[in-house]
């Protein structure tokens, strides 16, 4: 697989391999929405630009994944929540906590299980009353990974995780202006062209991530685009 990057504004990062830096191969490049992205064995450096919605405090632009530790602490659904919820801010166990709807013990091991693999730390700290309040951010906006380990899954994680969600969505759903908009094409297409197609579906995705935050419901997007098995239709015989 040939190396590439993407920053989290989902810009093709100039390097040596990518001479156009708002071109990337289909084959090169699989990124998620929450600032995580694959990466080769050789990934060139690069400086990501400046972004309105970055996070309230410092970190670096970009950390490769080299280590196991690292595989197992960020590709587990509730730790993967929690660094997507590090993007928009620096936030404290309790915060979390009531984020995730889940006991405080709980997102203090994961965040012990994501400090502890170099994913996480405090980056600063308040004095509320008579305690001192801990706030927990990323150590990087981009987490590039290879497709190995926990990660060999990752996206039919995502896609699992969205039908799950689908489906709850659509058994509560009151507001038909909010329905849930799903649908699906099946199209014979050469592979630059499917290429093409996605960086298209990319730039979408991360121009959604992206929005300024407001209101009060988390929308969610989840794009894919595979290969199959279909057959396509037989070549048509000619006239005589």
């Amino acid at each position: 697989m040939s190396p590439h990057l993407v920053d989290p504004q989902g810009n093709r990062a100039s390097s040596p391999h990518n001479k156009d830096p708002l071109w990337v191969d289909l084959d090169k490049w699989s990124g998620l929405a929450d600032h995580t992205g694959m990466a080769d064995h050789n990934p060139p450096s690069y400086t990501l630009p400046e972004h309105p919605n970055a996070p309230d405090y410092e970190l670096d632009d970009v950390l490769e994944l080299t280590e196991p530790t690292q595989y197992k602490a960020l590709f587990e659904e509730t730790r993967t929540e929690i660094v997507s919820l590090l993007l928009e801010r620096a936030a404290t166990t309790s915060e979390l906590a009531e984020a995730l709807g889940k006991p405080k013990g709980t997102v203090g091991h994961h965040l012990n299980v994501l400090a502890d693999a170099g994913l996480v730390k405090v980056v600063r700290t308040k004095r509320v009353r008579a305690l001192e309040a801990k706030y927990y951010g990323r150590t990087a906006r981009v987490f590039l990974f290879h497709k190995i380990g926990e990660a060999s899954s990752e996206s039919t994680r995502i896609l699992n995780a969205a039908a799950e969600e689908i489906a709850a969505a659509e058994a509560a759903a009151t507001d038909p202006d909010r329905e849930v908009m799903a649908n699906r094409r099946y199209v014979r297409i050469p592979d630059d062209r499917a290429d093409a197609w996605g960086v298209r579906i990319q730039d979408v995705l991360m121009e959604f991530a992206n929005e300024p935050r407001g209101g009060d419901t988390t929308y969610a997007m989840v794009v894919a685009l595979y290969p199959t098995n279909l057959a396509p239709l037989p070549t048509p015989e000619e006239d005589e």
